[in-house]
């Protein structure tokens, strides 16, 4: 019994030595983990936490969309874009604001809202539509100059027919048909030749003297 006293004295006595050795290493890397996960778990609460009450914004918004209310929009749609800029709500908030406005007759201020979303939302489909849009009110504005610069982005294939119809529209409205044609044609030949919107660009096409295809 003595000598199983004495093995377990000095196997204490080994670990106390080895604490003071390295225990603080040890607990200085437990506390940096404990803080990692506290700081995840509270990103991941503080990210639920601002998604939900972007959320209720959004829900605003698009209420105020349906009933054709511009003015009942604005609150929700200035609050979303300055308290939860990050979210996936607030440029979706922002096209549907955008469009109120415009429809509206307040082309400045649904420039303005496009405009956020081009600079703000890290998603590239809502971009591109944010840039067509802002292109269109550029056109009826008859800022050629800056619709065309609005357009000459690199846009995924699907928004390619697109933006070279509109692109080809500004170019007519700016005096230039040959450089229209050239953008008609290239949406005809990137859109589906399914698509029943093809016939349209077609007459556009063909009026500055191409050849049906």
């Amino acid at each position: 019994m003595a000598v199983y006293d004495l093995e377990e004295q000095e196997k204490l006595d080994d670990l106390k030595a080895w604490w003071q050795q390295y225990g603080k290493y040890i607990s200085t890397a437990l506390s940096v983990i404990a803080v990692a996960v506290v700081a995840t778990q509270g990103w991941r609460w503080y990210q639920s936490h601002q998604s939900e009450q972007a959320s209720v914004l959004y829900q605003a918004v698009s209420q105020a969309g349906r009933n054709n209310d511009v003015a009942k929009a604005k609150e929700p749609a200035t609050q979303i874009e300055d308290r939860f800029a990050g979210t996936a709500y607030a440029p979706r908030a922002a096209l549907l604001y955008a469009r109120m406005l415009y429809d509206a007759g307040d082309r400045a201020g649904a420039r303005a809202q496009l405009q956020w979303v081009v600079e703000h939302s890290s998603e590239e489909e809502l971009k591109t539509v944010a840039r067509f849009r802002l292109a269109e009110a550029l056109l009826d504005d008859k800022q050629y100059d800056e619709a065309l610069r609005t357009l000459d982005v690199k846009t995924d294939d699907a928004f390619a027919a697109m933006y070279a119809d509109l692109r080809g529209d500004v170019l007519i409205a700016a005096g230039k048909p040959a450089e229209a044609k050239a953008a008609y044609q290239l949406a005809l030949a990137k859109i589906d030749p399914k698509s029943p919107y093809r016939a349209y660009i077609q007459v556009k096409y063909d009026a500055l003297g191409g050849s049906a295809s």
